[in-house]
């Protein structure tokens, strides 16, 4: 198997999960924080549903500078607008990364922040540790505020203690 149909494949696979997270956050509790350093639902919500935009800026771009600033996700009212989000989100991505080949995404990206250089590593290594690594950190950070509003958790990679 390719890369490119390998990353296709993981993405599909964590969209599905992270749709089952998604479908269960409540539209009544958008502004609730576990702690007051921490991110209100809306937020680390529409973080997770979004992850996936960064997949398009990969493959279209050779690297991006966070400090010129970032696009922030539009908000949503209810869960079937973050749930269009998140489709929209995965939709993007596939599309852009079946016109890609695998001597594309071993070309270098570079993450950084004006003159300095987080890093640079090939597009399909940025894909998986920039967007689909950090969409698995923060959709566990997700099912702990979900647990902690009493919402039941949905199983990712088998059942939940809810299930």
């Amino acid at each position: 198997m390719d890369i490119k149909t390998a990353l296709i494949n993981e993405i599909k696979h964590e969209a599905a999960n992270t749709r089952k997270m998604l479908e269960r956050v409540p539209d009544d509790k958008l502004s609730w924080k576990p702690h007051e350093k921490s991110r209100a639902l809306m937020n680390i919500t529409k973080h997770v549903a979004t992850i996936y935009n960064w997949v398009p800026r990969i493959v279209s771009t050779s690297e991006v500078d966070i400090a010129k600033g970032v696009t922030p996700a539009p908000d949503f009212a209810t869960n079937q607008e973050l749930l269009a989000l998140h489709d929209n989100s995965v939709n993007e991505a596939v599309q852009h990364l079946e016109t890609m080949s695998n001597d594309m995404l071993a070309q270098p990206w570079t993450f950084r922040s004006g003159d300095h250089v987080v890093f640079t590593l090939p597009k399909a290594a940025v894909i998986r540790n920039m967007a689909l690594n950090h969409l698995v950190h923060h959709r566990g950070q997700l099912s702990v505020y979900l647990r902690l509003m009493n919402v039941p958790v949905p199983g990712m990679y088998g059942p939940s203690a809810d299930e």
